[in-house]
């Protein structure tokens, strides 16, 4: 195995599926791997396949995540659609989906519209994913949904006694304990006065009342730690209008460019930014050239990246290190 410890970053070569048992949990996974295109070696021919290629990571991220954490999935459209059952599947909550579109540039020169049998395609999507919390009890598996009304009702108090216990007037049995689709999680202040009334006064023989551990009940901070983090940048829609890269930012040897994946860095900051605050830890499991971590080192996350290719990955290594001696690109 090779590890290179630069700061806060860490990069790895070799399969990530080796490496996630050493990793901090994440507060943001950068998921930027297979689009079934025959895109690089050992990417699939098309994307037939990709779910089951997915699978066993997703499987790892769901037992090492929380639900703090935010999946950010890149990938073309119908490699999205073939792998979006298997997230779903291990419990990861589609949020939205990000359509970057690197417009005309993209295909200008490079497409016979006399022969071709669909319109050139110019977009890629980067979805957002949550994971999604789950309590147990007993053998039984709840939503937050479910288990916030389970454990009212085994306090013995009416439920309009909610909204006595929040301070309002019908907003916590309207919003927090409906069954609806109007459901909405109760913020980290009107859960701890929630907790706080039903130990108060709920059955003495039930108590503690909403508590994962039977001892206490869960804390307006770790409240807050079930859901991810999220903030909307002013300006910014679900469409990122971005040119792919042509500039200096794409990494070059003998004029070719090394990655054909390489990603703009201003949309790895903005998905990274989006969903995490400084100091907190970022995956990148099929890393390339390393932008994640660059973006991290200027966002100030700490960062662990794994990328399979070893010549990627020691290009990948020079180009941290001289991001962080000097904040510049180095050539090749």
């Amino acid at each position: 195995m090779n590890e290179q410890i630069l700061e806060n970053t860490h990069l790895y070569c070799g399969e990530a599926l080796d490496f996630y048992d050493r990793w901090e949990t994440p507060t943001v996974i950068v998921c930027d791997g297979p689009y079934g295109v025959k895109g690089f070696p050992g990417d699939l021919v098309s994307h037939e396949g990709l779910g089951e290629w997915y699978e066993p990571h997703i499987k790892k991220w769901s037992e090492l995540a929380t639900p703090l954490t935010t999946l950010w999935f890149w990938n073309t459209e119908v490699g999205w659609a073939t792998v979006h059952p298997i997230l779903e599947k291990y419990g990861w909550a589609y949020v939205s989906c990000c359509i970057w579109d690197k417009g005309m540039s993209h295909v200008a020169g490079n497409t016979n519209t006399k022969t071709i049998r669909h319109l050139p395609v110019v977009t890629e999507v980067c979805v957002q994913y949550v994971k999604k919390p789950a309590f147990k009890v007993g053998n039984e598996s709840m939503s937050m949904k479910e288990w916030l009304r389970f454990e009212w009702q085994r306090t013995k108090l009416p439920f309009r006694l909610t909204n006595e216990a929040c301070g309002v007037k019908n907003a916590a049995t309207r919003k927090y304990f409906t069954k609806c689709h109007l459901w909405y999680m109760p913020p980290a202040e009107a859960f701890e006065k929630i907790a706080e009334y039903a130990n108060n006064y709920g059955d003495e023989s039930g108590k503690p009342y909403f508590s994962i551990d039977g001892e206490k009940p869960i804390s307006k901070v770790e409240w807050a730690r079930m859901r991810s983090k999220f903030y909307c940048p002013i300006g910014i829609t679900n469409v990122w209008q971005v040119p792919q890269l042509r500039n200096s930012e794409r990494l070059k040897a003998n004029q070719k460019a090394i990655h054909l994946n390489q990603k703009p860095l201003v949309l790895i900051k903005r998905i990274i930014e989006m969903a995490s605050d400084k100091g907190d830890v970022i995956w990148d499991p099929f890393a390339g050239l390393c932008t994640s971590a660059i973006a991290s080192i200027d966002l100030e996350r700490v960062c662990y990246c794994a990328e399979i290719n070893p010549d990627v990955y020691d290009i990948a290594v020079k180009r941290v290190k001289s991001h962080l001696d000097n904040g510049t690109q180095c050539s090749f």
